[in-house]
């Protein structure tokens, strides 16, 4: 079998804003004359497709093939269709979607600039044999198109679907498509051929609303300057209908089921958040016009009952507001929400008798969740973008929670791909050449060795390192050139959307650290790769600016320039303090706290960092103070005033607001929680990933706390209990698993001891 890069089209025409074209169906009929013993297909559709054979739909997942930039990578789906096929007429059809081949719904990050940017496009290499007797075939004029009743389709912006453009039949067969256009071959993009290692995108289960009433969208936000406002009729401004609340804010999409009239157009806009009575649009529909983000539209043909639900889209939300409709069909059976996400396993878990906390670690895996398409984006409905910062900082934690490995490696062959000529990285992957201007630096480009290092420390796997290493290098090059004259670095984003928008810690303190962080785990990989002239190399880079950061943004009394939650924290997190100076410096950063009344002023980066400091020096109990308290500012306000069931974007109680309601990029308190509370710590040292350490922190505020993780050695489970003043402590672990159980804060076991090997059994406490 191999890669074809023959490509056809309906046509050249593609779809935009100011002028909709539909998505096209093709089909091409063949004949055998004999049974196929063997038959196979590698197929890829850009930006998405649906495959059926002689009627029967096979697509591997949704939105398949992938989501990349074609002239980087072409991802490509085999099919194995042995004893699928018949003697005599067969028939493969497809239907074609935008997805990023015409990123309608991305001018914001200037996706219609992008040089592969063109109408759907289709190539195939079919194969089967049998008798003796061979047929393969390549995409090519032969195969016929016709418009589909999809007459709009966008990643961001939703599917418009006319029923009453219906052909029935059009993927069998004997079906007549002698009134069908020819494809026409068009130029294929430049990327690499492969089939990916991925995780698909599936149907993972269904949503039925725990109610739904009369209601309106009570905020919105008027598109960019470069984008028009108003573009539909006017029927599809209606204001007037129903909402649908289906108690939780994950992904997917909503199937509608309905008897309607002919020609009868219901609209459905999703969102995840309510305000003033009504759907709050404000913070998501800003990068399209109105009316034109997360939207799906059906158009009745009015034979009988309907079930419909689109193939080319995929919004974040948990409320859909309908109009269209009358109140006799606004009924419970009318929307269903199907949740769909990358099929990857939960591996981990967490719950304490802190309801707040529990509710943060469920948030933080539905957010995890509804942000794993492909790749790690930031959030699922104003952007499906895959912003590397956002990666970087829950990189850990994706590794505590889920079975992501193969999905985050095969997106690091996107972020390699996407290096420019210095090294440098975009801020988002992929990208159409957006973000190298804007939106990255260290704390974003760090994903480069940040997610190779956390693979490899919790799965063991080398290749990973070796996949990455060359590309860590270039950019750790790169970096070497980016020093000021002070031997600093401030060339990106720092710490984002600081706790109230204080103002935030200066930007050459959390680049330089971060940098430093970069050189420190890639002279590790490189050492593990037996690459010791790179090592040499990224450890005194590392060496030069520790120096330079001590020289310049710390002062005599180890306050880090900026006096700033996040400067302090980040500064003992990454290394800059020797060792016999941690203790005053992390004095300084309680007194920072304490002078703050116990809350955080931190941004994402003062969160990753502060709350593992804090646990370091013996303070889990504030920590959880700080992050689960249920007043503002902490992540449990989300709970208490929100009744929020994911992550948000940033720490507010000033809605309507621009920030998203589904971001991950806080998730890193799902790893603090079951490293600390629970004391599960997976390979600290990164010598072994089935060597752990069980070290829960007794913190007075849980009466029990109890976690689980998968190591590659199999499950390991820890729950600790109160019994009056002892604590039973209760360890599961498989064999193959190697490691000690070390009490916090000179706790022992009954035997007087705080320190044994690793083994399952029963412990008290003292």
């Amino acid at each position: 079998m191999k890669y074809s890069t023959e490509f056809i089209s309906a046509a050249k025409e593609y779809c935009e804003f100011l002028h909709f074209v539909p998505a096209p169906y093709l089909r091409k009929t063949f004949e055998l004359d004999f049974i196929p013993e063997k038959a196979e297909m590698l197929v890829t559709g850009l930006g998405f497709y649906e495959f059926w054979l002689n009627g029967e739909h096979l697509t591997k997942g949704c939105l398949a093939p992938y989501i990349s930039n074609p002239n980087d990578l072409i991802y490509y789906d085999r099919y194995f269709l042995t004893g699928k096929l018949r003697k005599g007429k067969n028939v493969i059809a497809f239907a074609l979607g935008n997805g990023l081949q015409n990123p309608i719904g991305g001018e914001v990050w200037d996706f219609q600039l992008a040089r592969w940017r063109s109408a759907p496009k289709l190539a195939l290499y079919f194969e089967c044999s049998g008798e003796g007797k061979k047929i393969c075939f390549e995409a090519d004029e032969s195969f016929k198109v016709h418009a589909s009743p999809i007459y709009f389709d966008d990643m961001r912006c939703g599917e418009r679907y006319d029923a009453r453009n219906e052909i029935d039949g059009w993927n069998l067969p004997d079906f007549d498509d002698s009134e069908w256009n020819h494809a026409i071959s068009v130029e294929a993009p430049s990327g690499e051929c492969l089939e990916g290692g991925h995780a698909l995108i599936k149907k993972i289960r269904e949503i039925k609303p725990v109610k739904f009433y009369k209601g309106h969208i009570s905020a919105i936000a008027h598109p960019r300057e470069n984008l028009p406002e108003h573009i539909l009729p006017e029927e599809e401004y209606c204001n007037d209908g129903y909402i649908y609340d289906f108690g939780e804010n994950i992904t997917g999409i909503v199937r509608l089921k309905i008897r309607g009239r002919k020609g009868q157009k219901i609209v459905m806009s999703c969102g995840e958040s309510l305000f003033d009575g009504g759907l709050d649009m404000h913070n998501i529909c800003e990068f399209q016009p109105i009316g034109m983000t997360q939207v799906q539209v059906y158009i009745c043909k009015g034979d009988g009952e309907e079930i419909w639900e689109p193939m080319f889209c995929y919004h974040g939300f948990q409320y859909c507001f309908v109009t269209g409709i009358d109140d006799k069909q606004a009924t419970e059976d009318l929307l269903t929400y199907v949740v769909m996400h990358a099929d990857v396993p939960q591996i981990g878990g967490f719950d304490c008798s802190d309801e707040l906390v529990n509710r943060l670690q469920d948030a933080t895996l539905r957010s995890d969740l509804a942000n794993m398409f492909y790749f790690p984006t930031d959030c699922p409905h104003r952007e499906k973008n895959g912003w590397t910062g956002d990666a970087h900082l829950s990189a850990e934690q994706f590794m505590m929670n889920l079975g992501a490995e193969n999905t985050l490696c095969e997106w690091l062959h996107s972020v390699r791909k996407s290096q420019d000529e210095r090294g440098a990285l975009p801020g988002i992957v992929p990208t159409g050449g957006w973000g190298f201007e804007w939106g990255n630096g260290p704390a974003w480009d760090a994903v480069l060795t940040e997610l190779p290092y956390r693979i490899w420390q919790y799965r063991g796997d080398k290749r990973v390192l070796e996949e990455n290493a060359t590309a860590i290098f270039r950019y750790v090059s790169y970096l070497s050139t980016r020093l000021d004259e002070k031997g600093l670095v401030h060339i990106g984003l720092g710490d984002w959307l600081p706790v109230g928008n204080v103002k935030p810690c200066p930007l050459e303190v959390t680049d330089t650290l971060i940098s430093m962080d970069i050189c420190k785990k890639a002279t590790e990989i490189f050492r593990e790769c037996n690459m010791p002239l790179r090592a040499e190399f990224t450890q005194n880079l590392h060496d030069e600016l520790r120096a330079s950061f001590r020289k310049h943004l710390i002062d005599d009394d180890l306050v880090v320039y900026g006096n700033h939650q996040t400067t302090q924290a980040a500064a003992i997190y990454y290394g800059a303090f020797d060792e016999n100076e941690k203790e005053n410096a992390f004095a300084h950063l309680l007194e920072l706290i304490h002078n703050a009344n116990d809350n955080m002023t931190v941004g994402i980066i003062g969160a990753r960092t502060m709350f593992h400091v804090l646990a370091e020096f013996g303070y889990e109990d504030l920590a959880l103070h700080m992050i689960a308290k249920p007043d503002y500012p902490s992540f449990a306000s989300w709970i208490t005033e929100y009744n929020a069931n994911t992550l948000f974007e940033c720490i507010t109680h000033d809605p309507p607001n621009g920030f998203s309601h589904n971001h991950h990029f806080f998730g890193d308190i799902s790893a603090w929680f079951i490293k600390n509370l629970a004391g599960i710590i997976p390979n600290a040292d990164v010598c072994d990933p089935n060597y752990i350490v069980i070290s829960p922190a007794f913190v007075g505020s849980l009466s029990y706390a109890e976690g689980w993780y998968t190591a590659p050695a199999g499950k390991i489970s820890v729950r600790w209990e109160r019994t009056g003043d002892e604590i039973k402590l209760n360890v599961t672990v498989p064999d193959g698993i190697t490691g000690k159980i070390k009490l916090r804060h000179g706790a022992k076991f009954a035997g007087g001891e705080n320190e044994i090997d690793i083994r399952s059994g029963e412990f008290i406490v003292k």
